[in-house]
């Protein structure tokens, strides 16, 4: 399979990118010589973040956006759209856990609707309002944050399988919204690939995780900058040899 990367993205966008592993990938792509729109919801960190990044010499942009709010989504696609006026990566790291383990019978209503508003609703939301501006793009590439909490091979293979119903369920979710957004796209030479960065220490896991938030964004940089021919509708979750290191859906 193709895994190099394409020379000629100049624009992207990183939701959640105002801490952890967006952060990390918005520095990484950064460094590549891109500009990079910074998606956050709070102002006040967002900002910050775009002002240390900025210090460093690099073309950090801050957009306000809630990706659970689509008016905020929308407005978001306007800023770039008069900014840049097309959109070459489009990284959806937005995500949340709202529930700790438990039972999935001791798991409301509210706490999933809640989790998918996040982890599935608004990966929709803003890869539609995008789409017209990586529709202008020579390369566009989507690429969408997932886990290996969300693979059904693995669950149902292991018994002790961490019991986290809301979040696992959302991420197997996203992988099918992945596989369907490829097939969509694939025509028109957009890639939309899934990406499990691994156990990365971020405020989601208390940072209990093995790896930096820099070690985790490699993969998901990777695969933001294939080239074109480069594989779509996959799930990866390391990032020394792609072809065995495919995550099981």
């Amino acid at each position: 399979m193709d895994i190099s990367t394409d020379p000629v993205q100049r624009s992207a966008l990183v939701t959640g990118a105002n801490k952890g592993i967006g952060l990390a990938v918005a520095e990484g792509l950064l460094k590549l010589g891109m500009t990079v729109f910074l998606g956050a919801r709070d102002v006040d960190r967002g900002t910050a973040s775009v002002a240390a990044l900025t210090a460093l010499g690099l073309d950090a942009r801050f957009v306000q956006l809630d990706v659970t709010d689509q008016r905020s989504v929308d407005a978001a696609s306007a800023t770039i759209a008069d900014d840049a006026g097309a959109l070459d990566i489009l990284v959806n790291n937005a995500g949340t856990l709202v529930t700790p383990i438990r039972p999935p019978s001791a798991t409301s209503l509210d706490e999933i609707r809640r989790t998918y508003e996040t982890n599935v609703f608004g990966v929709v939301a803003v890869t539609n309002a995008m789409l017209p501006l990586l529709r202008r793009s020579a390369a566009a590439r989507i690429v969408n944050l997932t886990s290996d909490l969300g693979s059904l091979t693995l669950a149902s293979a292991d018994e002790n399988f961490p019991q986290l119903l809301a979040y696992n369920s959302s991420k197997t979710a996203l992988n099918a919204v992945t596989v369907a957004y490829a097939n969509e796209l694939r025509s028109e030479g957009i890639l939309v690939n899934a990406v499990s960065p691994g156990s990365v220490a971020t405020d989601q896991n208390g940072h209990a995780g093995v790896l930096t938030t820099e070690q985790g964004a490699r993969l998901p940089i990777r695969m933001a900058t294939l080239a074109s021919g480069g594989p779509t509708g996959i799930a990866v979750t390391a990032d020394e040899d792609l072809d065995h290191h495919l995550l099981a859906w």
